[in-house]
C-alpha cells in the first residue's frame, strides 16, 4: 500500500475547491433591513430689528413715527404669538412705555397696525397679534412705533430695550 502524504495546505485548497465546485462557482447575496429615524422638535427663533425713530423735535406737536420687523422662524406647522414687554424704564407699562435719556423720559407707543390703533403688548389672545402657523419660511412682522408730539424734554439720546417674546 501506497501512501500520499499531503501538507495542511494542499488539504485545505481541496477542501475549499471542492466547496466551490460544490456550489457551483454561483454567487450568493444575503440582505437584511435597518430602521432609520428621527425626532423633529417644534422650536422658533426669533430676531428683532431695531426701531431707530432718528430725530426729534421737542417742541413740534406732531407725532413721529417709525416700524421695525421681527423675524420668526419656527418649525414648520408650529402656532405662535409674539409679545412685546413693558420696557426697562421705570413704571413703564405696554401701553405707557418710556425711552430714558438723563433724568427724563421720552414717551412713546408700540402697535400691531399700520394705523397705530392696537396697542402691542405680551399678553397672548390680548393684545398680541393673532396666532400664526409657521410655514416653511419665516414669518416677517412689522411694528408700529409712535413716538407722540408736544414732549418737551431735555436735549440729548433716548433709548429703551424691549423684550420680544415668541409663545409656541
Amino acid at each position: 500500500m501506497k501512501h500520499v502524504y499531503r501538507t495542511p495546505s494542499a488539504l485545505l485548497a481541496i477542501v475549499f475547491g471542492g466547496l466551490l465546485s460544490a456550489s457551483g462557482g454561483q454567487a450568493a447575496t444575503v440582505s437584511d433591513t435597518m430602521s432609520v429615524s428621527a425626532n423633529v422638535l417644534s422650536v422658533c427663533v426669533v430676531n428683532a430689528g431695531d426701531m431707530v425713530f432718528g430725530n426729534v423735535d421737542p417742541t413740534s406737536g406732531s407725532a413721529v413715527d417709525q416700524t421695525a420687523s421681527i423675524s420668526v422662524l419656527c418649525t414648520k406647522g408650529t402656532s405662535f404669538t409674539v409679545g412685546l414687554n413693558a420696557g426697562t424704564a421705570s413704571g413703564a407699562t405696554v401701553t405707557s412705555r418710556h425711552m430714558i435719556g438723563g433724568t427724563d423720559q421720552l414717551g412713546y407707543a408700540l402697535y400691531r397696525d399700520a394705523a397705530r390703533t392696537a396697542n402691542w403688548g405680551n399678553t397672548p389672545g390680548t393684545d398680541t397679534p393673532a396666532a400664526q402657523v409657521a410655514a416653511s419660511t419665516a414669518s416677517t412682522l412689522t411694528v408700529y412705533g409712535r413716538i407722540p408730539g408736544g414732549q418737551n424734554v431735555t436735549a440729548g439720546s433716548y433709548a429703551d430695550t424691549i423684550t420680544v417674546t415668541v409663545n409656541y
